[in-house]
């Protein structure tokens, strides 16, 4: 005798089946963006230790050749070819990042395109360590993945708030 499967049953079975592929993904998904999300985390740390010890080639090799953004010491947006600008500024007075901290706010990622948002203090110093000033600020920058690579394409940042945020 053969048994044979009502409609009802199969389309239970094959609901049962579309959903269990359906968590799998979603499963695997989260895992993906979580692993996303710490690489663009462990690059956002490179950059400013890129910053620190004047690597300006590692510095310039995070940045998506498109890039574009605003940076808070620019009265317009720049593009790659200046991104150095600011830490050229500082070091040709004599002054380096002596010191900083950072504190990730928000990071978000779809796909190939990551957005990450913190805050950073940052000490700047002489060559004998005397301090010259401190900066609190908030970043934003548009990470895009590339050929498996993940480049900043955009940004913004700020001076935090008169409450520190």
């Amino acid at each position: 005798m053969v048994a044979i499967a009502s409609a009802g049953q199969y389309d239970r079975e094959m609901l049962k089946t579309i959903t269990f592929l359906a968590v799998l993904a979603a499963t695997s998904l989260a895992k993906d963006s979580g692993k996303d999300e710490k690489e663009i985390w462990n690059l956002e740390k490179a950059y400013w230790e890129y910053v620190k010890t004047n690597d300006l080639e590692k510095y310039r090799a995070l940045w998506h050749e498109n890039f574009l953004a605003w940076p808070f010491v620019s009265p317009a947006p720049v593009r790659k070819d200046h991104i150095t600008d600011w830490i050229t500024a500082k070091t040709s007075k004599g002054v380096k990042l002596q010191s900083y901290s950072i504190e990730q706010l928000a990071i978000q990622v779809t796909g190939d395109i990551a957005i990450n948002h913190y805050r950073i203090k940052a000490n700047w110093a002489t060559s004998e360590g005397v301090e010259v000033r401190k900066d609190t600020l908030r970043i934003t920058h548009t990470w895009i993945r590339t050929h498996g690579t993940w480049h900043i394409l955009g940004g913004m940042s700020a001076p935090v708030n008169s409450e520190g945020k």
